[in-house]
């Protein structure tokens, strides 16, 4: 392990891209509306362009402040803005069973038994854009693994990358930034953790390029997966 990880005591994981894979899980859904729909549009191009405007959704939650909306809100709203950008005009009732399909995810299938060998060294803690509710039912029904905490963003109202979200987990674990390793596949994501003293473990699972930013902001560790995640940490 690199000296810097050394005095690391507890591994905050993103779920969303990073534990649950949401593009192989929602992708079918998306393909089975576009039919229904008699679209053309393909699947895979609609869960890319769905999945940029959701961030783009929670990027604007979080600056204009009218109130946090939640994870679920801006998947709806990237949903309806997907879909007329695609000319399309769903009902209530076929936005309804989209929405449903999210209580469908899948983990990747390395994730649990790397978490299993993390967990003799580390202490494991979710730490998710997601609503309370909705992280409860994916970590016991979908992930069907027993973290030690889950937290949940609406601790403090609003979206990663939020210094005020990394710094509510130290908080709330009682360790100092750090002692915690935030390992997520949304370079954004180990860059706002890492510009709050925490350290950073990039799982680039999607061979993207990390952020173009200072080189101290940039992740200590990057492995394509959970199971390079655990080899790198000796585990």
């Amino acid at each position: 392990m690199r000296a810097e990880l050394e005095q690391t005591q507890a591994l905050t994981f993103d779920l969303f891209g990073t534990v649950l894979d949401l593009g192989g899980s929602l992708t079918p859904y998306i393909a089975t509306f576009l039919e229904e729909q008699g679209s053309e549009a393909d699947a895979a191009e609609f869960w890319q362009q769905l999945r940029y405007r959701q961030r783009i959704e929670q990027y604007q939650d979080s600056l204009v402040e009218l109130g946090h909306s939640g994870y679920l809100g801006t998947v709806e709203k990237a949903f309806s803005y997907v879909c007329r950008l695609n000319g399309l005009d769903p009902t209530r009732d076929e936005i309804k069973r989209w929405m449903e399909s999210w209580q469908q995810l899948n983990a990747f299938p390395e994730v649990v038994p790397a978490l299993d060998r993390l967990r003799a060294r580390f202490k494991l803690v979710a730490l998710s854009n997601g609503n309370p509710w909705f992280l409860d039912h994916l970590v016991k029904n979908r992930i069907q693994y027993e973290f030690d905490e889950v937290l949940s963003v609406e601790l403090v109202g609003i979206f990663k990358p939020s210094p005020a979200v990394y710094r509510r987990a130290a908080r709330e674990l009682d360790l100092e930034p750090h002692e915690l390793l935030m390992v997520s596949a949304n370079s954004f994501d180990v860059m706002g953790a890492r510009m709050c003293g925490l350290r950073g473990a990039y799982i680039d699972r999607y061979g993207l390029p990390f952020e173009d930013t200072e080189a101290r902001y940039h992740p200590d560790v990057t492995v394509t997966d959970f199971t390079a995640l655990a080899d790198a940490l000796d585990t």
